[in-house]
């Protein structure tokens, strides 16, 4: 289908524009090359190898992934230095210690000390470190220990003294700034955090520890404030596509939104005033449901309408105000859906169709699974 438009794609469809993709990501690459700090991206949104290249810029080096799914599958296509950015579940110790002795440097996260004595029960072969960011929860309300709380000193203490372990880095995940609006929000976040993680590093090293630190979110590193380099890493993900919620938030604006799914027409229902269309909850997800005053998604070029409700594979469209002019929207007829959450809707999808300037050039197959 290489050449062709995007309407010759069966629906739903998520559909990449891989120009807005690429933009996106250097400008990113750029940002944090002025700050000095070092970018990790995080694969979590997309989970393909394409947009990985993209990302690390072709060097398949210093990546992030959320699941051990994502972990073999760039381990498998030759990426190193990866981040499994989970606490680690104590099910999956022996996959990570096979990564572990596989890769030049595969790194995990722990928040616990039962995590840290079931890492010290398997150690790695050859003299092998298990290289271990401690999490920190900096506001964010998550996973991780509480900054100020004392077992995170002693935790960092631990990892540090313990044999066959190294502390890497502490880690922090700003995702607080996903409740902000604005620049100005963003930013108090950001700077929060960033305080915070560097005030613990120093309580480290007047104990005698040093280690790299890290905080990321789409927000906080799409608007980075001055004291961000002093960090060693950032680890946003989101950015690469971007969607409503980060142009809401102030991350970016609409026009950045590299993917949207398209649907079509599939029924007229003048009794109630509405359009049926052939995507459901499982083409879009429900993240994100009732935030919009376009209900589900924003419709692109369509300002006065509404998703208003969904169901597995249909989708219910109506005006926001006045009644439907039916015949402007005859069956087959091809609307775009620009995504609440990409990151929720890219997980519907078992393939992406990549496009520039409105003609298809390739697909991406994301991984799957835990």
């Amino acid at each position: 289908m290489e050449g062709e438009p995007l309407s010759a794609l069966c629906t739903p469809a998520l559909v990449v524009d891989v120009d807005k993709v690429k933009r996106n990501a250097k400008r990113m690459i750029e940002r944090f090359e002025k700050l000095g700090v070092q970018l990790r991206p995080h694969m979590k949104t997309h989970k393909t190898l394409e947009c990985a290249d993209i990302m690390t810029g072709g060097s398949r080096r210093c990546i992030v992934v959320s699941t051990l799914a994502e972990a073999c599958f760039y381990a498998d296509h030759g990426f190193d230095d990866i981040i499994y950015a989970y606490s680690i579940p104590f099910d999956k110790v022996e996959r990570c210690a096979v990564l572990s002795e596989r890769l030049e440097l595969f790194q995990i996260l722990l928040d616990h000390p039962d995590a840290l004595e079931q890492l010290k029960k398997r150690p790695l072969k050859d003299g092998r470190l298990w290289h271990i960011w401690l999490k920190l929860d900096c506001g964010n309300g998550r996973a991780g220990v509480l900054h100020s709380e004392p077992e995170a000193l002693r935790l960092a203490q631990a990892i540090a003294q313990a044999e066959g372990v190294q502390l890497t880095g502490v880690y922090a995940h700003c995702g607080n700034t996903y409740n902000c609006m604005g620049v100005e929000q963003i930013q108090a976040v950001a700077q929060e955090t960033t305080s915070l993680t560097l005030q613990f590093i120093e309580k480290l090293k007047s104990i005698g520890i040093t280690c790299k630190s890290s905080i990321g979110s789409t927000p906080s590193c799409s608007h980075p404030v001055k004291d961000m380099s002093r960090l060693s890493e950032v680890h946003p993900g989101n950015y690469v596509f971007y969607d409503v919620q980060q142009s809401l938030i102030g991350s970016c604006s609409l026009e950045d939104v590299a993917v949207r799914v398209l649907t079509r027409v599939i029924g007229h229902s003048p009794h109630r005033n509405q359009l049926l269309i052939d995507c459901g909850w499982t083409g879009i997800s429900l993240d994100g449901a009732g935030k919009l005053p376009t209900g589900n998604a924003v419709i692109e070029g369509h300002s006065n309408l509404k998703l208003v409700s969904m169901t597995q594979e249909h989708g219910r469209v109506e005006p926001i105000s006045g009644p439907l002019d039916y015949s402007k929207f005859p069956l087959g007829t091809l609307l775009t859906l620009i995504p609440y959450h990409s990151c929720a809707t890219a997980a519907m999808h078992p393939v992406y169709h990549v496009h520039s300037e409105g003609r298809l050039v390739g697909k991406w197959i994301p991984t799957r699974g835990w």
